[in-house]
């Protein structure tokens, strides 16, 4: 199967870099975000092209990617008249790289067994530094036979892309990704805390212990900002503790149990009514460092 034409839905700070990197990429690339103003300043960027709905944005599509914000967004972008679902083309594949619960990845998966089109569902990680610079990596949950067509299409904008299992894998997989990094940055966080308060060289301590078994994307990508008290860079909180309560919902009905998960949560919670709801995850470090 050829892809010529592909739509992208939700130019966040993620979805903006990923679909520029479509057309970067030579895919005849349309896109739709609910503000329009930002669709606008996507077409001048990068000469794609925008449409007013859903719908409209993914006639003519082979291959539509999803990047909006949760369930309920996901949701209001299939559904209705003018919601991709009605206006797709018969065989078309429908990629969500939206952090999503694993019930809507299965619920749409079996739409689209109905509807004659076809449902992968794909969270990416690796932040906005990953979706600027193409590298993110994306967790899949689907087919094998769809997952063939639709991979090298991500490779615009993934470095490691890998079928994870059954639909809702996807979102399942990012699920612990999201959980390792909760208890990584608190982790982190306390040692960066630490070592300030023995007065030691950090910037020295951390070169040595970033190449040993501490090492972690959070240590290379966050410490520097971390202790100058920066918190503007990727993730928010915000944002954290919705994934953070997917994880919960998941856990509740398959019987893992999550107490460091729901310690963190509870401290980015506190975060959020210190004002930081919209810094970046590592502002865990607010709590303990004076």
């Amino acid at each position: 199967m050829q892809i010529k034409n592909v739509t992208f839905i939700g130019l966040g700070v993620m979805g903006y870099n990923m679909a520029g990197h479509l057309k970067k990429n030579n895919f005849n690339t349309t896109v739709y975000n609910r503000t329009s103003s930002v669709a606008d300043k996507w077409v001048n960027e990068f000469s794609g092209t925008s449409a007013p709905t859903p719908g409209i944005a993914v006639s003519n599509a082979d291959i539509v990617f999803i990047c909006v914000g949760r369930d309920e967004d996901l949701i209001s972008v299939m559904e209705g008249d003018d919601g991709i679902i009605k206006n797709l083309k018969d065989n078309t594949i429908v990629v969500d790289h939206t952090t999503a619960s694993a019930d809507i990845a299965r619920k749409y998966f079996q739409k689209a067994k109905e509807n004659n089109f076809i449902f992968l569902d794909a969270p990416v990680s690796g932040g906005q530094a990953g979706a600027e610079n193409g590298i993110l990596s994306i967790m899949v949950g689907g087919e094998e036979d769809h997952f063939s067509i639709a991979k090298p299409v991500m490779n615009s904008y993934g470095k490691t892309i890998e079928l994870i299992g059954p639909a809702g894998s996807g979102q399942l997989a990012k699920m612990i990704n999201q959980i390792c990094i909760a208890g990584l940055v608190q982790g982190l966080s306390e040692g960066l805390a630490f070592g300030k308060k023995a007065k030691l060289d950090m910037e020295k301590v951390l070169q040595v212990i970033s190449k040993g078994a501490a090492q972690s994307w959070q240590m290379e990508n966050r410490y520097k900002t971390m202790l100058k008290n920066e918190y503007e860079f990727g993730f928010a909180v915000d944002w954290m503790r919705k994934d953070l309560s997917i994880c919960f919902n998941e856990a509740e009905k398959n019987g893992a149990l999550l107490p460091v998960t729901k310690i963190v949560d509870k401290y980015y919670e506190k975060v959020q009514k210190n004002g930081g709801s919209r810094y970046d995850t590592s502002s865990l470090m607010t709590l303990i460092d004076d």
